[in-house]
């Protein structure tokens, strides 16, 4: 299935929910998502406030040029449907999806979709909201392929990485557990499997597939290694903590000019043989087929949309 081109989801930057000011200096960024955050990010006892400073900041702030969602505390909590009903019946119209956290079945995604169905209808919306299922546990891992196809209101997949390793128990090798020193531990790549999975799911749907964060911000280099590798396998963007993450990960999740040539050299070639009504299309020594073709369309639009042309 194709993925239709949207705006892009390279990069998305969990903010705190309760900390306004972040709110202001993620809108001037050039990260591509804003992600504002009732979850992980914010302590107990500030869940209430940061709920507030969410709408307040949604409706103050001028974000018709940046691409704005927000997750919610687990279905599991006496926090999350509030911050379902609430946030969106404010300012739901100012958003381009909800992110659910810890998902675990459709059926949280169908309870997701029927709330936003009925504070739609009320509201009279414009545009519906998305909704973006992020992949915690093992659990949530065996029934991805039944959650990708539980509402045509989802967007994307997401990998977390971290409460994934508590639930399968593996080790904690860093301060974080976000994807840190994989290479001391485990030849080759710990979660290719896992991620590998996501992608298909997602890409068989008709979704984009966004990767978990790279938990320590001082290490440009192991972020650069943790995107590429994402990037390699199907993904479409990563989650950052910290601004500083943004450039890196929006770099990795664009097409090089190198890569960029390259496609527009296979596309060249591939117009001149069908201009001549030939089938078979070399290029450099090497035949390529309709599957290459469209690996070198897909870039070639993406640089396009990227306005690298």
């Amino acid at each position: 299935m194709e993925i239709p081109m949207t705006k892009p989801r390279r990069s998305i930057l969990s903010v705190p929910g309760h900390i306004a000011k972040m709110h202001t200096k993620a809108l001037q960024s050039k990260v591509d998502v804003v992600m504002l955050d009732l979850e992980d990010s914010v302590p107990l006892d500030a869940k209430e406030s940061a709920r507030k400073s969410v709408i307040d900041s949604l409706l103050a702030l001028d974000w018709q040029e940046k691409t704005v969602t927000y997750r919610i505390n687990g279905l599991d909590t006496p926090f999350g449907y509030r911050d379902l009903l609430e946030v969106i019946e404010a300012a739901g119209h100012l958003l381009d999806s909800v992110v659910v956290p810890k998902v675990n079945h459709p059926g949280d995604i169908h309870f997701v979709c029927r709330m936003l169905d009925g504070i739609e209808m009320q509201k009279a919306f414009s545009r519906p909201v998305g909704i973006e299922a992020s992949i915690e546990s093992a659990q949530g891992m065996e029934g991805i392929s039944a959650t990708a196809k539980a509402s045509d209101r989802l967007k994307t997949l997401v990998f977390g990485i971290a409460d994934y390793s508590a639930s399968i128990e593996a080790r904690l090798v860093s301060i974080s557990g976000h994807g840190e020193k994989e290479e001391q531990l485990y030849p080759g790549h710990r979660w290719n499997f896992e991620m590998s999975r996501i992608v298909m799911a997602a890409k068989a749907n008709g979704l984009m597939a966004i990767d978990a964060p790279y938990g320590n911000f001082k290490d440009p280099e192991g972020l650069q290694r943790s995107a590429a590798m994402a990037c390699a396998l199907g993904f479409n963007g990563k989650w950052a903590i910290h601004p500083d993450q943004i450039e890196i990960i929006n770099q990795v999740f664009s097409p090089s000019k190198e890569d960029v040539a390259r496609a527009e050299k296979v596309l060249a070639a591939y117009k001149q043989a069908e201009d001549k009504g030939h089938g078979a299309v070399a290029v450099e020594g090497r035949m390529i087929d309709r599957a290459t073709i469209r690996l070198a369309t897909q870039l070639y639009e993406q640089a396009k949309y990227l306005k690298m042309l």
